[in-house]
């Protein structure tokens, strides 16, 4: 069982501590997004560092089955003259999976699968917090299995390693759990910018991921500062050519036909996708052998598969960037779609280490590919540019099984720096989208802020204030009000009658001059010495009311502010003062407890 987060103190709830300020300047958090950034870079730079060596050296070197590297990305320039070697190919992805497991269900269980889901479990359910170590066995855990030919993405170890260090500054901070979630984010988005080139995507990527159908605006500044921050350096090290190159890719309103088709295409196929990736999970979950020997299990699977459709396997960039070219065959991008889903599932199902936004690329990538291939094939006059299909699908598809269509649609631009496909890629998004609005890749994902446990505070407010006193008043309710001058007994008569806690007191013009509650004279309500002595007037509290336009927080907070549990409603109306009755703060709470039952049950 995984540790609890441990709990803010009184002073870091409320931004305590000799950094508090920085929960509150906007110069500052500024700055401490820019420093997230520059993190987010370096441990990008180092991620991709290793795994691009160590990828060499497994399947190149070791196996002699280089696999092609999109036209953004030739860090390794050594020529490999190993011999094909398929029954090394058949075991590395196997002794990848024994190092994956051994490392994270040794250091760090909950850095199993992938990682963008973790953070945003740990942005929902866990105030922002991520153990230090995460990202660290994460990165390892996701170069071995990366490298070893399983089949992720490497952004769910980099936002890993951006939002466990902007959990790890505000905690040193001593930040509110607000701010820990916000910089949690600017982590994120830092890592993916880098990695990806795509800093603007990267950034609406992070803050919309968390939701089906909302995005968290409050972190959209630190996100772009970061992810700008991150991209910079990784692109000063690295070049600023995008990932993939693209030939000038034109967009004509006669092919959004086909361009529909692509989308009502990866809708069925993302939820299958969705199914079979959770499917699978839960099988391996059900396995009796130890929780360190399953990724090795998977690997099993994944190296058979790469004995025959070598193209499935790792993370496939240099094969869609073959697609765009047009150099893969029909047959090719239907087995490389078909067997990603299995490879993708087999790698991070059983345990290992990896993300999901890569291999959801690429199955949408080739499942575009054909679309593409076979417009072309039926109708070459209209669809002249199949490749352009290859960039829609990438983005559509992901889109559709992730729930995220803003930032799939500008990372897929930024990538491939392709920017007039942004209207198929805006319509087929939808599309992926709208029929297949039930299954989600992220299974942490929730529908909206509402929702989230990260905004039940806010939730509480917004459902107060969008309510009136004169919603839930009963103007028929029986009330008793008392003069200045009634005396103690008789007080003590109406209290029994009554049951009322709280009584208006009201001067002989009407007005409301105090409130008199039972609680703050119980210590004299039944002294008999003082029963003609004492009046009304002389044991009241200062007045205090509610009108019928005021929302309910304000009643709320009213009811806080003054301790007592029944307030009058009084009318200002017709130039004079006139107490309606009186309104219990137990009816506030059961408004508030029932309005939210309605709108979660809507959800």
């Amino acid at each position: 069982m995984l540790a609890s987060p441990r709990q803010n103190s009184p002073a870091e709830r409320e931004g305590g501590g000799f950094f508090s300020f920085l929960s509150n300047d906007v110069s500052k958090r500024m700055l401490i997004s820019a420093l997230i950034g520059v993190v987010s870079g370096l441990g990008a730079m180092a991620f991709f560092f290793c795994l691009e060596w160590l990828r060499w050296f497994c399947l190149g070197y070791l196996a002699g089955a280089p696999a092609p590297a999109p036209a953004g990305e030739h860090l390794v320039e050594l020529a490999v003259h190993t011999p094909y070697r398929p029954w090394v190919l058949f075991l590395i992805p196997v002794i990848g999976g024994l190092i994956s497991g051994f490392v994270v269900y040794t250091w760090a269980p909950e850095a199993e699968g992938h990682g963008t889901d973790a953070m945003i479990d740990a942005f929902h359910n866990l105030g922002g917090f991520i153990r230090t170590r995460v990202p660290f066995v994460k990165s390892l855990a996701s170069v071995v299995t990366l490298a070893t030919g399983g089949s992720a993405g490497r952004e769910g170890p980099i936002a890993q390693i951006g939002a466990g260090f902007g959990s790890w500054v505000s905690r040193m901070l001593k930040l509110p759990v607000r701010e820990r979630r916000i910089f949690l984010l600017a982590g994120c988005a830092g890592g993916l910018g880098a990695i990806f080139r795509a800093p603007l995507g990267a950034a609406i990527t992070s803050v919309e991921v968390l939701y089906r159908e909302d995005f968290e605006s409050e972190a959209l500044i630190p996100c772009v500062i970061s992810a700008v921050i991150a991209y910079s350096l990784f692109s000063l090290t690295f070049g600023f050519d995008p990932i993939f190159a693209t030939p000038r890719f034109l967009f004509h309103p006669r092919e959004l036909g086909a361009y529909a088709v692509l989308g009502l295409i990866c809708a069925p196929i993302g939820a299958a996708y969705v199914r079979f990736f959770y499917g699978t999970r839960d099988l391996f979950r059900k396995l009796t052998i130890p929780k360190h020997l399953r990724p090795a299990l998977g690997g099993v699977g994944v190296g058979l598969i790469a004995l025959f459709v070598p193209e499935a396997i790792g993370g496939g960039y240099g094969y869609l960037q073959e697609a765009i070219y047009g150099k893969l065959t029909l047959q090719v991008m239907l087995a490389a779609a078909a067997f990603k889903i299995v490879t993708t599932s087999l790698t991070i199902g059983s345990g290992g280490s990896g993300g999901v936004f890569g291999p959801t690329l690429f199955i949408g990538g080739m499942l575009g590919g054909v679309v593409g291939w076979v417009g072309n094939y039926l109708f070459p006059e209209t669809i002249t540019q199949p490749g352009a299909y290859v960039l829609v699908g990438m983005g559509a598809f992901f889109a559709g099984a992730a729930k995220a269509p803003l930032g799939a649609l500008l990372m897929v631009a930024e990538m491939t720096w392709s920017y007039d496909l942004l209207p198929p890629l805006m319509l087929v998004s939808v599309i992926a989208i709208l029929f297949n609005r039930e299954y989600s890749i992220y299974e942490k994902q929730v529908r909206n802020k509402f929702a989230s446990p990260a905004h039940q505070e806010d939730l509480t407010v917004n459902v107060l204030s969008e309510l009136k006193v004169g919603d839930l008043f009963e103007h028929e309710k029986p009330f008793v009000a008392l003069r200045t001058d009634t005396r103690l007994h008789q007080v003590q008569e109406l209290y029994r009658q009554s049951g009322q806690n709280v009584f208006p007191v009201q001067d002989a013009a009407g007005r409301l001059v105090g409130v008199l509650s039972m609680n703050h004279i119980r210590m004299v309500l039944f002294e008999d010495s003082l029963r003609e002595l004492l009046v009304a007037g002389e044991l009241a509290l200062p007045p205090v009311s509610l009108t019928l336009d005021q929302d309910l927080y304000e009643a709320l907070v009213t009811f806080l502010d003054s301790g007592l549990s029944q307030l009058p409603v009084v009318d200002y109306s017709e130039g004079r003062q006139r107490i309606l009755g009186m309104l219990d703060h137990a009816d506030v709470i059961a408004t508030y407890h029932r309005e939210v039952t309605r709108r979660m049950s809507e959800q």
